[in-house]
């Protein structure tokens, strides 16, 4: 099991909100309101790692070690949502999200094939740790400053953990599971690291989960403003070509490594996914997101 593992490395590096945010740095002149109100969007969208784990653990029924750790992980983003309430609380209380906001983002997700979900996530912890770094530069004031950074090296953490997960599915006693798992992994890698190729953020939070709430069926959807994310990505945080450059590399390099195969662009895991459905069991289909 990896559970135990996991916890006891998460633990030992687990920061304290009382003792680890530096409050008293407080410099409101540093703050603008444009600033504050990405705050408040990020703390909605932090909250719904509520029914991400509603999934997880319904779609995961038949592994109780990854189900277990899902609590450590749930823990840690709740924490997130809850540092940035609290930094609302304390210095823009009137920009607080209500009961009713947090609420909002809580909604089923259909259920999708885990291996799919946990490539995509382990995707999205990547994409988030660069989107929060990117945030702490473009930030004036201390407090939130270290606050994004802190987060971003949590996200940076739970990436790792997915792909410890990861790992072990390519490494199942029945062969078929394991390129079953290949196939999935590199389905979802194309797709995330083809993001300069895409209109929209590709992040879970900003993909359609639900068909019959379609196209209300994405947790950005459900913010009090919908549109908020690829303002603060375009025109606040600029998180330009060569950011998203960074993500994709990265993606690509932990590909790399989990495969055993060198891959420096999209377009070659995509011709790796190509041969391995060429080579799969009989049984062995994509779903999903169809790639060309």
């Amino acid at each position: 099991m990896l559970y135990h593992e996991l916890f006891k490395s998460m633990e030992s590096v687990r920061w304290n909100m009382s003792h680890d945010i530096p409050w008293d740095d407080f410099d409101g002149s540093k703050l603008t309101d444009e600033q504050a109100y990405t705050i408040k969007m990020n703390a909605i969208t932090e909250w719904s790692a509520l029914p991400a784990t509603e999934m997880f653990l319904r779609d995961n029924k038949d592994d109780s070690d990854f189900s277990a750790f899902m609590s450590v992980w749930f823990f840690e983003e709740q924490k997130h949502s809850l540092v940035l309430i609290e930094y609302l609380r304390r210095f823009r209380p009137e920009l607080m999200p209500t009961e009713e906001e947090l609420h909002n983002v809580r909604f089923e997700f259909d259920p999708a094939p885990p291996m799919e979900t946990l490539m995509l996530h382990f995707c999205g912890e990547i994409r988030l740790n660069h989107w929060y770094r990117r945030a702490a530069e473009w930030h004036t004031e201390p407090v939130i400053q270290a606050i994004y950074k802190i987060i971003a090296q949590d996200e940076a953490r739970h990436a790792g953990a997915y792909l410890r997960y990861m790992k072990r599915a390519l490494t199942q006693k029945n062969q078929d599971v394991g390129h079953q798992a290949r196939i999935a992994f590199s389905k979802i890698g194309v797709l995330m690291a083809s993001a300069n190729r895409t209109a929209q953020a590709l992040h879970p939070t900003n993909l359609h989960v639900n068909k019959a709430l379609f196209p209300n069926d994405t947790v950005q959807s459900k913010l009090p403003s919908p549109d908020w994310l690829e303002n603060w990505l375009d025109t606040q945080i600029l998180f330009d070509k060569e950011w998203e450059q960074k993500v994709c590399t990265r993606i690509l390099h932990n590909m790399s490594l989990l495969m055993g195969t060198e891959f420096s662009s999209a377009q070659e895991l995509n011709r790796y996914r190509k041969e391995l459905i060429k080579n799969a069991p009989m049984q062995t289909t994509e779903s999903g997101i169809l790639l060309a």
